[in-house]
């Protein structure tokens, strides 16, 4: 055996499932770069040319290169926040809780947005290899089941906030108690007096919009109340829809004397919708929205909506994801965060007469 083979040999190590491991240095001779490059490219670096970056990350994903396992103890040095996307301001709650326990703990944050694009989930694939993340935190999004595999594959662990659907891994959980906060709002409508309770739905491939939608039902079951599914109309979280669904609700024959909205933003719709028909808030329709956004306390009138701590939720899912970093199982794969009834000036008994 000549000295090559044998070194080449030496640095021909084994992954836990059996697959040969390269290096760094072997991954630089391929490309024909020297070390530092790969190594800026497996950080995440900026200072690298686009070209040598492809090669380089190309080379990387054919080796199936995975950084060394951390040491025993060690602390992770980035994380992966992945939206779908980042136009609501309940995100920039989530990241908040999720910032506030990075810095405690000196670890990098880069936030990603994936619009349920295939091709921009392949890209922010490609993206979390080239810069060796040591966890991900998805938020309501989902990932196609080959992505989930890639993951699982480079060992990087994942905690999903708000899942969408039955989660494809077994990646632990963070909710809310969205049924308990969705029956909350109805029976607080239906104890004012309303019978006619219109719902506008977030959307159906969530879990948490079901819940909520499955809380109103449950509260309108208790009641003795008809549930009218004219009365429920689809909604996506955002304004546009809220308007909506107010539109289409106000003009039903027998319009509803109060709108349940999914999520806060789509209350802020309804309460537009209102003020174009020159209908009052409480006074011709209550409104309740859902999340408790910062601002809806500023309406005029301040919005009665269910708190759910979306701050403390990615407070939660930051702690888990860094703990299975670490090798630490979570005590529960699946964590609820209680949700709470805000009540406020938008909701009163319904107008006589």
């Amino acid at each position: 055996m000549v000295a090559g083979d044998s070194a080449q040999r030496k640095s021909a190590t084994r992954s836990p499932d059996g697959a040969a491991k390269v290096t760094i240095t072997e991954i630089a001779r391929e490309a024909g770069v020297s070390v530092p490059t790969v190594s800026r490219v497996v950080n995440g670096r900026s200072d690298v040319s686009p070209a040598t970056r492809a090669r380089i990350e190309d080379l990387l994903h054919r080796h199936k290169y995975r950084r060394r396992p951390a040491a025993p103890g060690a602390r992770a040095a980035l994380l992966d926040l992945v939206f779908n996307d980042l136009d609501s301001p309940w995100a920039v709650e989530i990241i908040r809780g999720v910032e506030e326990v990075a810095h405690e703990q000196g670890v990098g944050t880069v936030v990603s947005a994936i619009h349920d694009r295939a091709g921009a989930a392949r890209q922010w694939m490609t993206n979390l290899r080239a810069r060796a993340s040591d966890g991900v935190i998805l938020v309501t999004s989902a990932l196609e089941p080959g992505l989930h595999d890639e993951l699982r594959h480079l060992g990087v662990p994942l905690v999903v906030i708000d899942p969408a659907g039955s989660p494809a891994t077994e990646a632990p959980t963070v909710g809310a108690t969205n049924w308990a906060g969705g029956m909350a709002a109805t029976e607080h409508l239906l104890g004012l007096g309303h019978r006619r309770i219109g719902f506008i739905e977030g959307p159906p491939r969530l879990l948490c919009s079901r819940a909520r939608l499955d809380g109103y039902r449950a509260a309108l079951d208790g009641a003795g109340a008809p549930v009218d599914a004219e009365l429920i109309v689809p909604g996506d979280f955002y304004h546009e829809s809220g308007f909506t669904g107010a539109n289409r609700l106000l003009g039903l024959d027998d319009p509803p004397t109060a709108i349940f909205a999914a999520s806060d933003q789509m209350a802020l719709g309804v309460i537009e919708a209102l003020r174009r028909r020159a209908l009052r808030v409480p006074e011709d329709v209550s409104v309740v929205g859902f999340d408790d956004l910062p601002e809806v306390r500023w309406l005029s009138p301040p919005l009665t909506t269910v708190r759910q701590p979306l701050s403390e939720m990615g407070k939660l899912a930051a702690r888990e994801v860094l703990d299975l970093a670490r090798s630490v199982e979570p005590a529960s794969p699946r964590v609820e965060l209680a949700t709470e009834l805000v009540i406020r000036a938008s909701t009163a008994p319904p107008r006589r007469g």
